[in-house]
């Protein structure tokens, strides 16, 4: 019973000691991330094309369309792509060919309506998409993501001061009810276990990729280089993937920041958080079993030994409560970042801490039913399409 009680303390303490120095460096590397608010806005030089998918989202698309053609001081081309929606989108889509807009700006709509033979729905839009655009910058982004008017002038800005090739604005994520604002600080909290944002520019660091399916923004001549989406045609995570697979061509990577510059609704609700982590996670440990439990099992460790600590601290079991602490001194500092970037003003890092037990459940039910639904349908299917799974392994892009 003592050397159980001494291998529980010393997995606590071991725990907490990774909670500090990530949070640590966590903290101390997004002071380095730049905000494009504090840099100058000027008016670029290059065409941006804009290409947005969109399939079924006809209450969404017209505000996330609109914002774009009401930017400021950009040359620009919007690509709105209906990928074979069932609703009312195209409708949208169309109806807003007729509406005034900027004298530098272009706004097309591009139909698919057939998927190609080997790709997934979303590459293929956005493939397509590219293939009429004629800018030097391609920007992909979603159908209901907002954009502030000087967005994309500033983004450019910068791409054209910092000579990369890819830029991601790290949206600014709207909760719309008290699940989401459970979910969406836990999981800004468990990405300090993922890449490492400060570093995406450093080509020391390969793992260090990553991009966002919000804002992908990509230097046209690096695009074709690396064979554009067709590379990553049967990739569900392929907006994540697209700044490894940059990365590893080795073009040059941008992670910037900007409150409200770029907006989105992610999911609506826990249960819509859940959903949209079931699409993705499998996917995410590239369809590997061993891969997925590893996952689980360090998840469940990393983020559960903190609450049973301070639970049997709190219940008398004094040598605890320390480790306990210093986990959850971690976890608020990184609760208290997460409050200070999206909601100044209010304070409600305390009350998102008392939601992390129950968010990190939710998590790892999400990896569990993704691996079990994904293998008993054998595959995927989102949006109304199937996609086997034999398929999709076979065409995972390597993570080494």
């Amino acid at each position: 019973m003592n050397s159980l009680r001494a291998t529980g303390l010393a997995v606590a303490w071991g725990v907490a000691a990774l909670w500090t120095v990530r949070t640590v460096e966590r903290l101390r590397g997004m002071r380095r991330v730049p905000d494009l608010l504090q840099r100058p806005a000027g008016a670029p030089l290059a065409k941006l094309s804009v290409i947005v998918p969109a399939r079924n989202e006809a209450g969404t698309v017209a505000a996330g369309l609109r914002s774009l053609l009401n930017s400021r001081h950009v040359d620009l081309e919007v690509i709105a792509v209906n990928d074979r929606s069932t609703d009312g989108t195209v409708a949208v889509m169309n109806g807003i060919l007729g509406e005034p807009r900027g004298e530098r700006v272009r706004y097309l709509v591009e139909q698919v309506e057939c998927l190609r033979e080997g790709w997934l729905g979303k590459p293929n839009a956005m493939a397509r998409g590219a293939e009429r655009a004629t800018g030097e910058w391609l920007l992909f982004t979603d159908a209901d993501v907002v954009f502030a008017p000087d967005a994309l002038s500033r983004a450019l800005t910068f791409l054209e001061a910092t000579n990369a090739d890819h830029l991601v604005v790290l949206p600014t994520v709207v909760a719309g009810s008290a699940g989401e604002a459970m979910m969406l600080p836990f999981l800004h909290v468990i990405s300090v276990w993922g890449p490492r944002l400060w570093r995406v520019p450093d080509a020391r660091s390969p793992r260090d990729a990553v991009g966002v399916g919000a804002f992908n923004l990509i230097r046209r001549t690096a695009y074709d280089a690396v064979g554009g989406w067709g590379v990553l045609r049967m990739e569900v995570v392929e907006d994540l993937l697209m700044g490894y697979v940059l990365k590893r061509a080795g073009f040059i990577s941008q992670v910037a920041v900007g409150r409200d510059l770029v907006r989105v609704r992610w999911a609506q609700g826990a249960w819509g958080v859940v959903a949209n982590l079931t699409k993705n996670l499998f996917a995410v440990f590239r369809f590997r079993l061993l891969w997925m439990a590893g996952g689980a099992i360090g998840t469940a460790v990393i983020c559960l030994t903190p609450v049973v600590a301070v639970a049997l601290g709190l219940s008398g079991a004094r040598a605890w409560l320390w480790p306990g602490l210093l986990s959850a001194a971690s976890l608020f500092a990184l609760y208290w970042q997460y409050h200070r970037a999206s909601y100044p003003g209010a304070v409600v890092a305390v009350l998102w801490i008392a939601g992390f037990p129950l968010a990190t459940l939710l998590f790892l039910y999400a990896m569990m039913y993704s691996t079990l639904l994904t293998l008993l349908r054998g595959g995927v299917v989102w949006r109304g399409t199937f996609y086997p799974l034999k398929q999709l392994r076979a065409h995972a892009v390597p993570l080494r």
